[in-house]
């Protein structure tokens, strides 16, 4: 097996330490057999299970449980895999339905996670300051609230149970997990902890060029994500004349409060009409964020589709809801206040605070 880039930086600092303390004496053949050993053993990025997440959560392997589900035989499972098991069944029962496409069962579980949990509060995307076993599907199945080793590890769970092969997937700075998917022999990037409290569709079923538009993993030991049809933003883009027609279409979407809304050109994109339309979307886009929309904004990207056409990907996103209480909201808006009076608070976004200092 190659390996990782973390590995090829840490032998390059190994040997100049090395090449040092051999100079000094300091360390003998079998010292520096230890080093690059340590490192080895502790390189998380030649797998997928047994991994620790900011050196805190491990991604624990799910089969014991979907295995069970399968056969039916629970004698090997603790009281505690038992209960995750009887959890993970009432969601199936009341999520997927007979007949289902293996896709359609998919963006049931992606859409149940998605809506129903809630990402557990902390400073960093996977530590969390409330809510127990966050990182694990007993946890997040019986406490609705996850961190995104929770969200990974819980949505392969569903997908295993399922029949449908699926990974875990974590960052080379193993600070963040997500999740791939096979479809129809092609695999296919979901990070449901992403689109929980955030824009909905926008990390479901990506390939690897759209995935890495904000993910870095480890392409080595992870299988490529090649497939587009599976992806309903490609696969549903409405054709819209040329990148002139974009202004009309976005305001079109927006009236109807789509959250999400896709677009593909009836006169394909040239090299010489990109830079003009990511002039027309970033004008677009930014306009939207400083003309203050109650906490609304718009993200996008550009994908393409089978044949290889451009497609504009737009999403509705929003600051949703504070977990506070209307008397901690109060005191917390009034501190605030005190010192920053140009600062208007909307009633379910928090602080507008770019609109108001623009008028301030």
């Amino acid at each position: 097996m190659k390996t990782g880039k973390g590995f090829k930086v840490f032998c390059a600092f190994a040997a100049l330490l090395i090449i040092a303390s051999t100079a000094l004496g300091v360390l003998n053949y079998k010292g520096q057999k230890q080093i690059l050993a340590k490192f080895d053993e502790t390189d998380d990025n030649d797998r997928e299970d047994d991994v620790k997440i900011a050196q805190i959560y491990e991604i624990k392997s799910t089969l014991p449980i979907s295995d069970a589900y399968k056969s039916g035989d629970t004698s090997a499972l603790d009281d505690r895999q038992k209960e995750t098991l009887d959890l993970a069944k009432d969601v199936i029962a009341n999520e997927i339905k007979d007949k289902m496409t293996d896709d359609e069962k998919e963006l049931a579980i992606y859409n149940f996670l998605t809506t129903k949990m809630k990402n557990d509060t902390g400073l960093l995307t996977v530590i969390p300051t409330s809510g127990e076993d966050s990182d694990n599907p007993y946890g997040v199945l019986k406490y609705h609230s996850a961190v995104c080793v929770g969200y990974a590890t819980t949505f392969r769970l569903f997908m295993q149970m399922l029949d449908l092969d699926c990974k875990v997937v974590h960052s080379t700075d193993l600070g963040h997990s997500w999740n791939l998917i096979k479809l129809d022999g092609e695999w296919y990037h979901v990070d449901c902890y992403m689109d929980a409290e955030g824009s909905k569709l926008r990390s479901f079923n990506m390939n690897d060029d759209m995935c890495a538009q904000n993910h870095d993993w480890n392409r080595e030991i992870f299988p490529a994500a090649t497939g587009v049809k599976h992806n309903p933003l490609i696969s549903k883009a409405e054709v819209i004349d040329n990148i002139y027609s974009i202004p009309e279409w976005f305001s079109k979407n927006i009236e109807d409060e789509s959250e999400h809304f896709s677009c593909s050109f009836g006169k394909e994109i040239s090299e010489e009409d990109e830079a003009s339309a990511k002039y027309i979307v970033d004008s677009i886009v930014n306009g939207l964020s400083w003309n203050g929309n109650s906490g609304v904004y718009y993200d996008y990207f550009w994908a393409k589709n089978e044949d290889g056409k451009y497609v504009l990907c737009v999403f509705m996103n929003d600051d949703g809801e504070t977990n506070l209480d209307d008397e901690q909201l109060e005191a917390a808006q009034n501190a605030i206040s005190e010192y920053f009076p140009y600062i208007e608070f909307d009633e379910n976004y928090g602080a507008d605070y770019y609109y108001s200092y623009a008028k301030g």
